[in-house]
């Protein structure tokens, strides 16, 4: 069994800022795989859609908590379904990347992503996959995480974006399928 948990923060106010990147990413997965629709669940403090992909379970996750206490959610899915810190992946945006990228990794510090670092508090490890989805406008003009995060994507961004969510739904099918490893070496 695999869970995926897009991280990000709930409402239509936050939906299409670029701290819910990972978050959409996981939706586009989740309608590329032809999984059922998102359906709230109070335990688990978030919306969840289960299927599978060949003979794998996989449930869907994305918490309906606040970004900064994600761990919530994660520890409840996780202690629940007893599934394995190796067997999550947690997409999320990452400020460091440039906006098109994105990079899988295993058992990685946080670097200040308070989403990841509830996370890793929660599973009281860093032994997860993540994919981290880049959100920096620019290589060449750096823009903080706290000027950034909350920002709207532009008409223009959105369009990119359906591209980059291609590609991120393309790491969450290998992550599932053929594992961290061949999703990391195919999509980094």
């Amino acid at each position: 069994m695999h869970l995926i948990i897009g991280l990000g923060n709930p409402g239509t106010k936050y939906e299409y800022t670029r701290h819910n990147a990972g978050r959409l990413a996981v939706c586009a997965f989740q309608k590329s795989a032809k999984f059922p629709n998102f359906s709230e669940n109070k335990k688990f403090a978030s919306l969840i859609s289960e299927g599978k992909i060949g003979t794998k379970k996989v449930i869907l996750a994305l918490p309906e908590t606040m970004m900064n206490n994600s761990g919530t959610a994660v520890r409840a899915l996780a202690g629940f379904y007893k599934v394995k810190p190796i067997d999550i992946l947690i997409a999320h945006d990452d400020s460091d990347i440039v906006f098109g990228s994105i990079k899988i990794s295993f058992a990685k510090h946080s670097a200040g992503h308070r989403g990841v670092e509830s996370a890793r508090r929660a599973l009281k490890t860093d032994g997860f996959w993540r994919v981290r989805v880049g959100i920096q406008p620019s290589a060449k003009k750096h823009i903080p995480a706290m000027n950034l995060v909350l920002k709207k994507f532009s008409t223009k961004d959105l369009i990119s974006l359906k591209k980059i969510t291609k590609t991120a739904t393309k790491a969450l099918g290998l992550f599932v399928e053929e594992g961290g490893e061949r999703a990391m070496n195919a999509c980094n």
